[in-house]
């Protein structure tokens, strides 16, 4: 028993080391000449422009739900004035940075896995380096560098989305007056609340890129190969999302 434990930890600390070599490797490629900007352009709009759709989506049903669920719960203590308090803050510090991650781990995350596993599976990657051209440096950094900077545009969307479906809730459902709620939005949101959920997007973005590009670079045995990396993508990006939510979370509202 021992040793099993002893195995698994060691192979647990083996490729956490190794993916972590792999993230900063790929992220100093980002900095460094040369670059490839009609790639970063195409990648800008499959990861920010083709994800509007399930972000946006997902964004208006959680400030629904939310709404909802809110008055629910705080008319029992007469507090629903909070109501619209409850909203903003929930999707601009939580709900829409983690929301929009893991939609866009679930679609982003696994189309890279996906495209870079079947290209290392087929020797494309390989090619790639007879032809002098580094992978990392054309496949990875775009990747990286695109899902980082197009994260918080889908998060600032998410967060305008969520608060308009708890307004519509509120107002047509719940019988609150439209200018009140508004007010009562505008006067609870501060700069850090909406700063915290972009450093939130951002580091979600930069996870989503590393765990796809990571499980895609090294996929081996296949197409069963490539279904298992992609697996792994989006189980691990989801698991990191939700890991570093708590530790943003802490750093900028612990006690």
């Amino acid at each position: 028993m021992l040793q099993s434990i002893g195995r698994a930890l060691l192979s647990f600390f083996q490729k956490a080391g190794h993916f972590s070599l792999f993230a900063l490797t790929a992220i100093s490629h980002i900095v460094r000449p040369p670059f490839y900007a009609p790639t970063v352009g195409r990648l800008f709009l499959d990861i920010g422009f083709y994800s509007l759709p399930v972000v946006g989506l997902t964004a208006a049903f959680s400030g629904m739900v939310l709404a909802l669920q809110s008055y629910s719960g705080f008319s029992s203590f007469n507090s629903e004035s909070t109501i619209a308090a409850i909203v903003v803050l929930s999707i601009t510090r939580e709900l829409g940075p983690v929301m929009a991650g893991l939609m866009v781990a679930g679609r982003v995350g696994a189309a890279i896995a996906a495209e870079l596993g079947t290209m290392r599976v087929t020797e494309q990657i390989d090619a790639l380096q007879m032809l002098s051209t580094h992978p990392m440096k054309y496949l990875v950094a775009p990747r990286l560098l695109a899902a980082t900077l197009m994260m918080p545009l889908l998060v600032i969307v998410a967060d305008i989305i969520g608060v308009m479906g708890g307004f519509v809730i509120g107002v047509s459902q719940l019988g609150f007056n439209a200018g009140s709620y508004l007010k009562s939005t505008f006067e609870t949101l501060e700069f850090m609340d909406v700063f915290s959920g972009l450093v939130k997007a951002a580091t979600f973005g930069l996870l989503i890129a590393i765990c796809g590009c990571y499980h895609g670079y090294y996929s081996r045995g296949g197409a069963q190969g490539v279904g298992a990396a992609t697996t792994y993508a989006v189980v691990a990006a989801s698991i990191l999302i939700l890991v570093a939510n708590f530790v943003i979370t802490a750093l900028f509202f612990g006690v």
